[in-house]
């Protein structure tokens, strides 16, 4: 083995003579030059891989796909606390002269996301807004925004999680509540959604103080999740039952809905990442990365010794890349669970995302988990950075830009993962680079 600049070479494989066959099944064609020419074919596997913590100041959650509560602590990110707010409208406004109140309910059905330990018991503060939801700034609201509610409960509802099951949380609300829209309807004192939003400006719903179970998803699709105001009336031989319901406001221009995801009291490593453009190097951190959704924390990762490719003898090509970046022993269980994928973006300099990695013009590169020998704990996120290399080998500067790993629906998620940086063991990440070699010196 040769060793330059961080650079160590292993060779794995001779061929000699030319061969019409492509290596692989990227887009490489061989010319004249190389397949007049010997060939020889290394796997390099010691490049220099950097990796790092990065996080974002905020996350848009106003674009979430889905609703998230719930609170629990992780020995790694601390206390995750999650909360949602949302404006609502109802499907009519007009209640019979005749009819006579029931009862009011909120549903909320479970859209089969969790997070963490779905045996706990989980409980639901329903609050109604004092202020109507809209963005500080831009178009946007982010997770870290605050929205203002009054006190009061409308409802504190305990349950057991069973996300898997599909169910509809019925949540019987406050009369006080339900008699005042009803008879506001009744009443026609509120005939459109201009008057029922500057009325009744949305609801929150939050996590229990004591909480320590699970964050759980519910559904945002339309008739999914909703207030349903219930009244009767009298009619000959029976009383018939009807129903009012207040859905989630669908409005885009701003969207009155967002997500809130807060982490306290992380790990000390993770306190120090107070600005995007901060940098927590693995070296820093026990040779740990780190990736949470919803909060913004993400693993990023450089190749910075690329083109000592260069220096090795005759001219080459580079063939197939795969980076094997590793779930930290011990980080993760049935309830911290690992997705099968990650999604996986380009930051500049600045930590300011720029694009999504594809292949092509359209398909995205994934790390995808890789558990053939998970019964010997060896498992790893493996992540084809073949034509992303081999643009940056081709062009003439050197780039600061960055690989970013987050998981899919990183905005609707709380997702998280712990990875091992590059430390030469067993579990270290490596970065695997087929190369060729063609028209080498004899020496």
């Amino acid at each position: 083995m040769g060793r330059f600049l961080g650079l160590t070479i292993t060779v794995m494989l001779l061929v000699v003579s030319c061969s019409s066959d492509n290596l692989n099944t990227s887009d490489f064609l061989a010319g004249e030059a190389f397949t007049d020419s010997n060939l020889r074919v290394v796997l390099v596997d010691t490049l220099t891989v950097e990796t790092s913590t990065m996080k974002f100041d905020s996350i848009v959650t106003s674009e979430s796909t889905r609703i998230l509560v719930g609170k629990y602590t992780d020995p790694v990110f601390g206390t995750i606390k999650t909360s949602s707010y949302m404006g609502m409208l109802p499907s009519s406004y007009s209640i019979d002269s005749e009819a006579e109140y029931d009862s009011i309910a909120l549903y909320l059905k479970l859209d089969s996301y969790y997070y963490n330990d779905t045996l706990q018991t989980n409980t639901i503060k329903v609050k109604r807004l004092s202020k109507t939801l809209k963005p500080k700034e831009d178009d946007y609201i982010y997770n870290t925004d605050v929205a203002e509610y009054f006190e009061d409960d409308l409802a504190v509802f305990a349950y057991t999680p069973r996300p898997s099951a599909s169910d509809t949380l019925e949540i019987r609300l406050v009369d006080e509540l339900g008699t005042d829209l009803f008879t506001k309807f009744q009443e026609k004192e509120i005939t459109s959604s201009d008057q029922f939003k500057d009325y009744f400006r949305g609801i929150a719903l939050l996590p229990g103080d004591d909480d320590n179970g699970s964050v759980i998803g519910f559904s945002k699709t339309s008739g999914a999740s909703y207030i349903r105001i219930y009244f009767s009336t009298a009619e000959e031989d029976e009383r018939v039952q009807d129903y009012l319901d207040i859905n989630l406001d669908a409005s885009s221009d701003p969207t009155p809905f967002f997500n809130q995801i807060l982490a306290e009291n992380p790990i000390a490593p993770l306190q120090t990442l107070t600005d995007k453009e901060i940098n927590l190097s693995s070296a820093d951190a026990d040779n740990l990365s780190f990736v949470q959704s919803g909060i913004g924390i993400t693993t990023r990762v450089q190749i910075p010794y690329l083109k000592t490719l260069y220096d090795i003898k005759g001219q080459g090509t580079l063939l197939d890349a795969v980076l094997k970046i590793k779930p930290a022993t011990g980080t993760f269980d049935d309830n911290l669970i690992l997705r099968d994928t990650l999604s996986v973006f380009i930051v500049d300099q600045n930590n300011d995302l720029t694009s999504q990695l594809l292949i092509g013009d359209s398909s995205p590169v994934y790390g995808i988990l890789n558990r053939d020998n998970e019964e010997f704990n060896n498992i790893y996120y493996e992540i084809s950075l073949g034509s992303y290399l081999e643009e940056l080998l081709t062009t003439d500067r050197d780039t600061e830009d960055a690989l970013i790993l987050l998981p899919a629906n990183y905005n609707s998620t709380v997702d998280r993962f712990v990875l091992t940086g590059m430390d030469g063991s067993e579990y270290s990440t490596v970065l695997e680079l087929i190369y060729a070699i063609y028209d080498e010196d004899d020496e």
